[in-house]
């Protein structure tokens, strides 16, 4: 096990330092040495989960470009209904491994939530995320908002300018709902903090108490969306905003829906929030293919990130 996270980390670091030109050639040299040592894999046919969001896109690009098949390996990329179900499909075998949420492993492993050794050494991309909200709400915010000489707002957005329409809410006693897609999510770390930032209570978890919805003195109550939900979730008025990845940010400028206020770059950045995860167990299993059989997929990381 220790010996094939090494490999897979000093390839890592490998594909970090050469630029996107030399990809091709730093595989090539890498590939006559450790590689090799590697053997045949012990299974050829493989099945892997994702997320319908942009940053699956190192699968996607090693699935369509045969980076895969020079490999030896035979891969189906199937898209899963949300990160609960594909993190419980990866335990149980159903797939060999997924485009995860950085925190999933790490979540899995310690038991928050289902609980399994989850495992990764491959970051499959940073950042990537946004906060949306609501034609309504950023009407509401304008008024609150630091203005350049131009006219136009002071970047980053801060949630200060949120923090009135909140309070607005909360007189009236309404609640006001925003998404993030998952628990141990960049996503819901990102808007708890931007939201705090603002003076806005984003509410606690209380585990020994058992409450676990993070709405504990909430001012803002955030709840669990899937990312291809978001939109309509929003637009329907179930929530007045959301901290997603792409393409779902955008979406909501598509079809005019919503404003993004800031990146997660603004809030954290570099922040991990992809990685490529397999259970600890499949992994034993198939020593022969653990994260080195995934060098295909890092000269498409350097691609297109």
């Amino acid at each position: 096990m220790k010996k094939w996270t090494q490999l897979g980390t000093q390839i890592g670091k490998t594909f970090h330092r050469v630029s996107t030109a030399t990809i091709a050639t730093a595989t090539l040299l890498v590939g006559t040495s450790a590689w090799a040592e590697l053997g045949e894999p012990e299974i050829e046919e493989l099945k892997f989960g994702f997320i319908k969001l942009t940053d699956m896109a190192p699968l996607a690009v090693a699935y369509e470009k045969g980076f895969f098949e020079d490999e030896g390996l035979y891969v189906t990329l199937e898209a899963q209904a949300n990160w609960k179900v594909l993190l419980d499909r990866v335990i149980d075998g159903e797939l060999d491994g997924a485009h995860m949420l950085a925190g999933q492993p790490l979540g899995a492993t310690i038991g928050i939530g289902t609980k399994a050794e989850v495992i990764t050494a491959f970051s499959m991309d940073l950042n990537g995320n946004a906060i949306t909200v609501s034609n309504k709400t950023w009407s509401a915010m304008k008024p609150h908002l630091e203005m350049q000489a131009d006219g136009k707002p002071v970047h980053p957005i801060k949630a200060d300018a949120l923090k009135p329409v909140v309070e607005g809410y909360l007189d009236e006693g309404k609640p006001f709902n925003m998404g993030m897609v998952f628990p141990v999510s960049t996503h819901n770390y990102e808007l708890r903090y931007w939201l705090a930032a603002g003076g806005i209570h984003p509410g606690y978890y209380a585990p020994k108490s058992g409450d676990n919805s993070g709405q504990v003195n909430a001012d803002v109550l955030l709840s669990v969306t899937p990312p291809p939900q978001m939109p309509a979730t929003m637009e329907a008025g179930t929530i007045e905003g959301y901290c997603v990845g792409e393409p779902w940010n955008q979406q909501a400028v598509f079809k005019g829906i919503g404003v993004p206020v800031v990146t997660d770059y603004e809030i954290w950045k570099n922040n991990p929030e992809k990685v490529f995860g397999v259970s600890k167990s499949w992994a034993e299993e198939n020593p022969k293919y653990p994260y080195p059989r995934c060098k295909s997929a890092y000269p498409c990381c350097a691609l297109v990130g």
